[in-house]
């Protein structure tokens, strides 16, 4: 059975698809959980008109599908303010090294 922990480490694998870093890095992972086979994700963006939105939903499908246990997934976007502070410090290492911010 796949944990919460299992999702959130291959969502690290879930790159942004505008810059080099994980969603999870980017900060718009809002929250995690598995319920029997299924994987719950929810997610904000950097901006409420995200023109990327359907593609890094359906990246996190394709990598979560791949998880051992995880036979679902449902996604959640939840509309939580996004702001720099939200990015992690390996995210912004991140960013940094490839000239973005």
């Amino acid at each position: 059975m796949a944990t919460a922990a299992d999702v959130r480490e291959a969502l690290v694998e879930v790159l942004d698809p505008e810059y080099p870093i994980s969603i999870v890095d980017l900060g718009l992972v809002r929250g995690v959980s598995v319920d029997g086979t299924t994987a719950h994700v929810a997610i904000t963006y950097t901006s409420l008109g995200c023109p990327c939105t359907e593609l890094i939903q359906d990246d996190i499908r394709d990598r979560l599908l791949q998880v051992e246990g995880v036979e679902a997934v449902e996604i959640e976007e939840v509309f939580e303010p996004w702001t720099r502070r939200d990015i992690s410090v390996n995210g912004l290492k991140v960013l940094q090294e490839s000239g973005v911010g």
